[in-house]
């Protein structure tokens, strides 16, 4: 059973997703089901560390979305005001579906939620809030040099380099403590427990993921790259471990340039690494999707990349909240195990429903609408 694909999807995008999918479900499953003492073990901390990947993906993978998306626009001749208006009402458009989905949390916890729940900085809406950024940041760099193919990605790059560079500084001695707790929380993730939170997703450092997955893109449709596309994924994995490299040569070195360093948390290099893991990982998918055996038949990570939004939104009731298919925190290894693989095909199981009647809801609407015919 082949997997449906759209013609204008690109296999290796969504196997990427589909990948991000699958490692968030072990790291939520474990974090919600394990128990004390299991969380003590070495395994469950390598689940944790690999936890560090799947928003990253996320948000990288949205921006190379946004400038596939922005780069078709450009060669439709679409105006950059009606582009800016398109993407930037896309980004409004995640940013609700995230203030939505903390509601939904709210409602359904109702009784045992704090009221702060319904503020919390999570992962779709700084996606939501990075994809407006980054129409503006297209606005603007379209608008004063149209005619510079270089400016957008040089541009993105650079503002996923500040954003990197000032996040310590926006956690520790820069924090605008003189915001609302709600706002400043979109900017270090302080919510309403007076220090910054390292588990929940605000601008800094979060946002510069998506900035970089932008400049990636941007660079994957020019002219030149398109000419030489297989050269180009080829050569970013050799960039990304020269990115790793660099990185943990800096975090070796013994000057430090901000007062306070959390290389886990806040470190431009921890997120240099993961840039460069990042750029590793988009080139293996595009080798196994064009060689291997990514697109041969069947796929169920680009099936679950197709449907990340709502696998991602269903998965968290069973794994977190009071419809948990396992008692929370009270299970071994195994147990968790098997719940992850039973969390895992229902997630498939609906990601297939939802492609076999996508449109389906449509044609029966305008079926329904269309005159009865004369007797």
């Amino acid at each position: 059973m082949p997997t449906p694909q759209n013609p204008n999807r690109l296999a290796y995008i969504d196997w990427m997703r589909g990948l991000a999918c699958v490692v968030m479900f072990q790291t939520h499953c474990y974090d919600s089901w394990l128990s004390p003492s299991a969380r003590k073990s070495t395994f469950f901390m390598y689940s944790q560390l690999g936890g560090t990947l799947p928003a990253p993906l996320f948000l990288f993978l949205a921006g190379i979305s946004f400038a596939l998306v922005t780069t078709r626009l450009q060669r439709k001749a679409v105006p950059t005001s009606q582009i800016a208006r398109i993407t930037i009402l896309r980004g409004a458009q995640i940013l609700g579906f995230g203030l939505l989905f903390r509601l939904q949390e709210y409602v359904i916890a109702w009784g045992w939620a704090p009221w702060s729940d319904l503020l919390r900085v999570d992962i779709l809406n700084t996606i939501g809030l990075s994809m407006m950024l980054m129409g503006v940041l297209c606005w603007i760099v379209l608008g004063f040099a149209p005619l510079r193919p270089a400016a957008l990605p040089a541009a993105a790059a650079s503002t996923a380099l500040v954003i990197s560079l000032l996040t310590p500084l926006l956690w520790t001695a820069w924090r605008p403590r003189w915001l609302p707790w709600p706002l400043e929380s979109y900017i270090n993730g302080v919510h309403n427990l007076g220090d910054p939170q390292s588990w929940l997703f605000p601008v800094f450092p979060w946002a510069g993921f998506a900035f970089v997955g932008l400049a990636v893109g941007f660079i994957l449709q020019s002219d030149r790259a398109r000419q030489s596309e297989t050269a180009l994924f080829l050569l970013a994995a050799p960039a990304g471990l020269l990115l790793i490299a660099v990185a943990r040569r800096l975090d070796a070195s013994s000057s430090q340039i901000y007062p306070v360093y959390d290389f886990w948390h806040t470190s431009p290099n921890f997120f240099l690494i993961r840039v460069g893991i990042l750029l590793l990982i988009l080139s293996g998918s595009y080798v196994w999707c064009r060689w291997g055996f990514g697109t041969a038949g069947f796929s169920p990570l680009i099936q679950l990349g197709q449907t990340s939004l709502l696998v991602y939104w269903v998965h968290i009731e069973f794994v977190y909240g009071r419809v948990s298919i396992l008692p929370k925190h009270a299970q071994t290894v195994a147990s968790a195990t098997y719940g992850l693989l039973a969390i895992t095909l229902m997630m498939l199981a609906l990601s297939l429903i939802r492609t076999r009647t996508k449109g389906r809801l449509a044609d029966l609407k305008a079926f329904l609408r269309r005159p009865a015919r004369a007797a």
